[in-house]
């Protein structure tokens, strides 16, 4: 697969917290806005057009996993609505969620399991695209693709806006891809640090102080 995505190199330092909005709560618990929000809508507009050519008139099932894609998921499918409003031919567009878990209190089973969602008998027979908030190992989305595989679908894509390089990463790459990221640990656009910033607009860089501030106790798991 060629590099159809946004390179973000290691050295990149970001935008400065005071260019931008940001919510009063969470100025002293961020280092710098990696992606701005108009970036990735920018982004997102292009990723629905390359979609939307691959398929012609045939029918999506759009799988959101929950709870972090749940903004690009949103954002993708109203730039594929306007598309369908606006272009010769249309796809018929089918949604789904899901939550994945494979942690049972704080060990990880070393397995996923699907919460949620429709009965996936369903996906037999559909075109499937996973859309996916960040991919950091690839694990997880790899086993993901081996259980849907199992219902049958006429074929499985996955969108995913963000791909971390981590040392350890497996080298899966999804069909779709926003951008290519530093391992640094970003928050906002609905990707959270223990539930909190999933209400900031830009993906930004937590710092020190933030992991610090909304860190969980130990033993309130």
């Amino acid at each position: 697969m060629s590099e159809s995505f946004i390179k973000i190199p290691d050295d990149y330092s970001g935008y400065g917290l005071s260019h931008f909005c940001i919510p009063n709560h969470y100025v002293d618990d961020l280092e710098d806005i990696m992606i701005p929000w108009g970036l990735l809508q920018d982004r997102t507009e292009r990723l629905a057009r390359d979609i939307f050519q691959d398929l012609k008139d045939e029918p999506l099932t759009a799988l959101c996993v929950l709870k972090g894609g749940y903004r690009f998921f949103t954002d993708l499918l109203d730039k594929l609505a306007v598309l369908n409003r606006s272009q010769a031919f249309s796809v018929p567009l089918y949604v789904d969620f899901i939550r994945l878990k494979s942690y049972e209190n704080a060990d990880s089973t070393g397995e996923i399991r699907v919460v949620g969602g429709d009965n996936m008998v369903n996906l037999c027979g559909r075109n499937v695209l996973v859309v996916e908030d960040i991919i950091d190992t690839g694990r997880t989305m790899k086993k993901l693709l081996t259980i849907l595989e199992q219902h049958k679908p006429k074929s499985v894509k996955v969108a995913s806006l963000l791909i971390k390089r981590r040392l350890d990463a497996t080298g899966y790459r999804p069909n779709y891809c926003g951008f290519e990221i530093p391992d640094k640990f970003v928050v906002g656009y609905a990707l959270d640090y223990n539930e909190y910033f999933r209400d900031l607009n830009h993906i930004c860089v937590i710092n020190e102080n933030g992991k610090k501030k909304y860190a969980v106790p130990r033993g309130s798991h």
